[in-house]
């Protein structure tokens, strides 16, 4: 539990700001709860018989065995005459790779997904997570969101370009990689350090992270994933529980800065995209600059706020061996040297005897991907052609992460995005239970799949 002492006078500002986002809670709500579901008739095309067989393929990490489901995908690519290579990280820790061949160099689009997925108790589920049931018009299992559908999208449009038989103006690599949801040490990290030739050529890339918002089963808001935040993984110890509790009340104003660290452009871009979709705190996002200047920063809910600080997360005081242990994550801007982050940690721990113990894992800086280059482009003007006027804007990621970090530190941009809408209810099911995908919109992400990959691997584009 957190301990506060604070002046009156910021309590009062504390209940203001508390009546704000329930205020702001309750308009979302009711957004929410507008989008009455009625099933429409199934309708279960081969392209969902498919996915039915991927999601039934147990890829669960841990353990992270993903060589059957490298299997099957490399089986669907071979037999549509492409050849597919199966790659090992280690015994059983597979990725796959194929390649077409366009007559541009250095225009390359990576399509990048994980075959493996997040554990799941099927008790708790009210279909087995592995049994790609059909029910209510959607397809139920684990990885039927994170992130099986996605890959089989862009599986189909990429077996498309194949199928046509027409010269590439760009290179198209198709990449399913193990070891996501562990970090990506066996899969994406490992590859570019043994593999760096699956990259060359390699300008874009297309992968998970975007967001799409839905009101009464209609797109409203169509979020581009440009960058997240990156995180330092650390466990800390001092000599007794007492010396860390401190240490921890320490470092407690840092959880939720009051203040921000700084406003990055494409922050800034983002915030004003989606202001339009956020009624109650619309004229606070519009222009993150102006209400920083005018004192109203701490108005925003915490989750906008993290966009612009650096935060950190610590863990309970355990023992182990007679001392003290915590861990702590530093959840940084996505420009923020780790090594200074860790610096500081250091330097405010040290005065309560705390040492650092183990850096577990460190994310280098990974720039925001701009919203300036011809696939940004034609990724709006397929959406638009496949969903009508809606809203096309940014997304970053303050909380989660994917394996686009370690090619955004490499240069190469990179847009997540679900091709397909999700709506709120669906979303609660990723790395929940009863993940699930509306059939019929699946289709539509398949449509939108197969014109956007065709396009950027036929057109001439700017």
């Amino acid at each position: 539990m957190r301990r506060w002492i604070l002046p009156a006078v910021l309590v009062v500002i504390g209940v203001v700001g508390i009546a704000g986002i329930l205020i702001y809670d309750r308009g979302a709500k009711n957004e929410i709860e507008s989008q009455l579901y009625i099933p429409k008739q199934e309708h279960v095309t081969p392209e969902i018989q498919l996915l039915q067989r991927y999601v039934r393929i147990d890829t669960t990490n841990p353990p992270g065995k993903e060589m059957p489901g490298a299997q099957f995908l490399a089986s669907q690519l071979e037999k549509n005459g492409v050849k597919a290579e199966i790659i090992e990280s280690a015994p059983g820790r597979a990725s796959v790779y194929a390649r077409l061949k366009g007559r541009r160099g250095g225009e390359g689009l990576l399509l990048l997904n994980h075959i493996d997925v997040v554990p799941a108790v099927p008790r708790q589920w009210r279909f087995p997570p592995f049994g790609g049931n059909i029910a209510l018009n959607q397809l139920w299992g684990r990885g039927s969101l994170d992130m099986k559908s996605i890959a089989l999208c862009e599986l189909d449009a990429f077996l498309a370009v194949a199928r046509a038989h027409r010269p590439l103006e760009r290179d198209l690599v198709f990449l399913a990689v193990a070891d996501e949801e562990r970090g990506g040490k066996l899969g994406t990290a490992w590859l570019l350090e043994h593999r760096p030739d699956i990259f060359e050529g390699v300008r874009y890339t297309i992968n998970e992270g975007g967001v799409t918002e839905t009101k009464q089963e209609k797109l409203t808001y169509f979020g581009i994933e440009v960058g997240t935040k990156l995180s330092v993984r650390m466990r800390i110890s001092a000599p007794s529980r007492e010396q860390l509790s401190r240490v921890r009340l320490a470092l407690e104003p840092y959880i939720g800065p009051r203040d921000p660290e700084r406003i990055l452009p494409e922050v800034r871009e983002f915030l004003h995209d989606i202001a339009p979709y956020r009624i109650e705190i619309r004229a606070l996002l519009d222009d993150i600059v102006r209400t920083e200047r005018a004192g109203k920063f701490w108005l925003l809910p915490q989750g906008y706020k993290e966009l612009m600080q650096n935060v950190v997360w610590v863990s309970g005081v355990r023992m182990n061996n007679g001392r003290a242990t915590m861990d702590v994550n530093l959840y940084n801007l996505p420009d923020e040297d780790p090594d200074r982050r860790i610096a500081w940690l250091r330097s405010k721990i040290a005065p309560f005897g705390a040492t650092i113990d183990e850096v577990i894992s460190k994310d280098a800086p990974a720039p925001l991907s701009s919203t300036r280059t011809p696939l940004y482009a034609l990724i709006a003007r397929e959406v638009r052609n496949e969903y009508g006027n809606v809203g096309i804007g940014t997304e970053i990621l303050a909380a989660w992460t994917n394996d686009s970090r370690y090619l955004r530190s490499r240069g190469i941009m990179c847009y997540g995005m679900w091709p397909f809408p999700v709506d709120y209810y669906q979303a609660l099911g990723i790395h929940g239970i009863d993940e699930r995908i509306r059939i019929d919109w699946y289709m539509d992400g398949i449509a939108l799949s197969r014109r956007l990959i065709a396009a950027y691997a036929f057109e001439p584009l700017g």
